[in-house]
């Protein structure tokens, strides 16, 4: 075992604050790695302030983080994977069962026994896990992602959580060519999804209440914006999609939405909106549409996106901070007053 510098939050109204953790020494499968950036994602917000208490309470001290790219600075005697000087991320999930059904599937978000990379049970050193808002961090080999190294680090470190929720959904439902794509908001999430769902072929249209991400859309790669408060131009995409995905979290009408998609249409959720969110049963039944979830995605697909991401140049649009600012970075991400994520230099942390 370790002390390594870290930000943590002692309370669901204590600020992010510096702080020491314990990280274990790494074992015969584990890689340790420097933490050069970590994105900065929604679900960092909820957690710290135990927003998700009904479902996922937090145990604190919390260090957030899960969106990782660092560099290997050790590896354990049997990893065969990664090694020193390697170009790497961390996700979500650190661990899992690795038999269960989902795991034999590559999908080891829906193990039962899955461990997230903070706030998750940890087996080596008691409590709970502690995420990348570090100098440093232990992983499995399992679930240590290559890096591209023709990309540019800030921007990577996003794909690992909101990379990977858009291009997941995207791929599940077969997206490309001659299909015509709409999605739902333009923020962490909708901006990666407007930039995969353009490299994947598709026709995409970018639906927002905000006419002042107009032109950023349009830059980001869609080929129409569509202001989603005026009935006109809504009415005009009657049954014309294949496919949306819907990344809002805030509370909406998702049967405006339904109404747009063609027969066998699908709209996909990854947004966790506050309450529930009615549904009208007969927009369904009329075309045989669909609305479903998506939850981050495998580690074997994670790769594969990053890899994707490599050969296509796609990094999400980030603003780099020092740690000294995260606090403030999260009143600014109530407010949406960030294009697209914030990114932390953890190399800010080194003064603290």
């Amino acid at each position: 075992m370790y002390r390594a510098k870290a930000y943590s939050a002692a309370s669901a109204t204590s600020p992010l604050a510096s702080d020491q953790i314990d990280r274990r020494q790494t074992t015969d499968t584990d890689v340790q790695i420097e933490i050069l950036f970590c994105g900065v994602c929604h679900s960092d917000l909820h957690a710290v302030r135990d927003e998700w208490a009904d479902f996922m309470p937090t145990v604190y001290p919390i260090v957030p983080g899960h969106e990782i790219v660092g560099k290997v600075t050790a590896v354990g005697a049997k990893v065969t994977k990664h090694q020193p000087g390697d170009l790497v991320g961390v996700g979500c999930l650190v661990d899992s069962d690795h038999t269960c059904p989902s795991c034999q599937k590559d999908m080891e978000q829906f193990c039962p026994e899955g461990v997230f990379t903070y706030n998750g049970p940890d087996k080596h050193l008691g409590g709970v896990t502690y995420g990348g808002y570090s100098e440093s961090i232990v992983v499995d080999e399992q679930f240590v992602l290559k890096v591209p190294g023709n990309l540019e680090l800030a921007g990577v470190a996003p794909l690992l959580c909101a990379g990977i929720t858009t291009y997941s959904p995207l791929r599940h439902w077969g997206v490309g060519e001659g299909q015509k794509v709409g999605v739902v908001g333009l923020g962490g999430l909708g901006h990666m999804a407007v930039k995969f769902a353009r490299a994947f072929g598709a026709h995409v249209v970018v639906f927002t209440r905000s006419e002042s991400k107009f032109d950023d859309a349009l830059r980001l790669g869609a080929h129409e914006v569509v202001n989603s408060s005026d009935a006109d131009q809504m009415a005009a995409h009657t049954g014309t999609f294949d496919f949306i995905l819907d990344t809002v979290s805030a509370d909406h009408d998702i049967n405006a939405y339904i109404q747009l998609l063609g027969m066998d249409g699908n709209l996909t959720l990854v947004g966790v909106p506050e309450n529930p969110l009615p549904v009208v049963p007969i927009g369904l039944l009329f075309g045989r549409k669909s609305v479903s979830g998506s939850l981050i995605g495998g580690i074997a697909e994670t790769q594969e996106m990053l890899d994707f991401c490599g050969e296509h140049g796609i990094t999400a649009d980030v603003e780099v901070i020092p740690i000294q600012q995260i606090n403030e970075a999260y009143e600014r991400m109530l407010t949406s007053d960030v294009k697209y994520r914030f990114s932390i230099d953890m190399a800010s942390l080194k003064g603290e």
